[in-house]
């Protein structure tokens, strides 16, 4: 018995619908990703002539700027009311009261600003506050 053989055209790919898939693919994943903006705050810090004494870790930093808002951790928070500031202490710190607290405040910064977060820390029962300083100019000369 003699069998027909079948013929052994190639038919060309369709590459029209791959295309369109990948375009797809590409939208999607361009509008599901999630973009990050990282936020540096600008602080100058004022001027003091005492000895540092940083203990860098398990700390938790503060951070006030020339407007008065609040960075805890490098965490930017949405506005200034104790009430948020000390949410956001309070997750950072889990319950450890005993750890450092470091407030960082620009030296223009409102004096209100600098109490409303050593206020918020006392509330929390938080009993290490520093306040950082960065040593003054003729603090060098003085010493020698």
């Amino acid at each position: 018995m003699k069998f027909r053989r079948q013929s052994r055209e190639i038919e060309p790919m369709n590459l029209i619908s791959l295309i369109d898939v990948m375009f797809f693919l590409l939208i999607f994943f361009m509008l599901s990703s999630t973009f990050t903006k990282e936020t540096h705050l600008s602080v100058e810090l004022p001027q003091a002539t005492g000895e540092p004494s940083v203990d860098t870790k398990n700390q938790i930093e503060v951070l006030i700027t020339q407007q008065g808002s609040y960075s805890v951790n490098g965490q930017s928070l949405v506005n200034s009311e104790l009430e948020t500031l000390k949410s956001a202490i309070a997750k950072v710190a889990a319950g450890k009261t005993n750890m450092p607290l470091l407030v960082t405040a620009d030296g223009k910064t409102p004096h209100q600003s600098v109490v409303t977060a050593m206020d918020a820390a006392g509330q929390l029962g938080f009993v290490k506050l520093s306040i950082t300083t960065r040593q003054a100019e003729g603090a060098d000369k003085q010493k020698k």
